[in-house]
């Protein structure tokens, strides 16, 4: 938690979220001893679990309360879901892989968060079914932001995420919607895997 701190997170909420999701349980055996130091870890699928401070530092971006209604986009671990399910009313949470998919759905069995909804399918398309939504999470980069994405959100909603190339340092995005205008800002560089349309 000092690591957090020092690293610009001041959220009390999100701090206390990260505390009490353990993080061991979204990483494989061979990695307990890393689970919690400073950098990506990979997992299946030739995804990774992003680094404590980046999954605490969109968190803190996408101001999340317990009346709100949340979609992530690319479930990965289901670690960034958990933490986001001690904050939100509900969270929806869209996988393409389906590996990926049914081990988050255990892990999210096994610490009995009852508030996440897991779906498998194309991400890039969001989950209209439970549209408009508070907030939208983003893990995976885009060189575009989706479309459908931007329909889906709720006026004055939220999303979060990595804007620019595979392979190439992207830019940490807020966007905010202001009626039909959506304002963009950069908060930090990072490098994520890519967002791939298709389930």
């Amino acid at each position: 938690m000092m690591q957090l701190r020092r690293d610009g997170i001041t959220d009390t909420r999100v701090l206390a979220a990260i505390e009490s999701t353990p993080r061991e349980l979204f990483v494989a055996p061979n990695q307990h001893a890393n689970a919690y130091a400073n950098h990506a870890l990979p997992i299946a699928c030739n995804q990774t679990i992003s680094q404590p401070t980046i999954v605490a530092m969109m968190t803190q971006a996408l101001q999340v309360n317990d009346r709100h209604l949340v979609l992530e986009i690319g479930t990965g671990s289901g670690y960034q879901a958990a933490v986001l399910s001690r904050l939100a009313r509900r969270v929806h949470t869209i996988e393409r892989h389906k590996t990926l998919h049914e081990t988050a759905c255990h892990r999210f069995e096994q610490l009995m968060l009852r508030n996440i909804t897991a779906h498998l399918g194309d991400g890039s398309e969001g989950w209209a079914h439970a549209a408009p939504y508070d907030r939208i999470m983003v893990t995976a980069a885009t060189e575009e932001i989706p479309a459908a994405l931007l329909t889906q959100l709720r006026p004055e909603g939220r999303l979060v995420l990595p804007l620019g190339r595979d392979g190439e340092v992207q830019q940490l995005t807020v966007v905010h919607r202001e009626g039909e205008t959506f304002v963009r800002t950069p908060m930090a560089r990072v490098q994520f895997v890519p967002l791939i349309a298709g389930a």
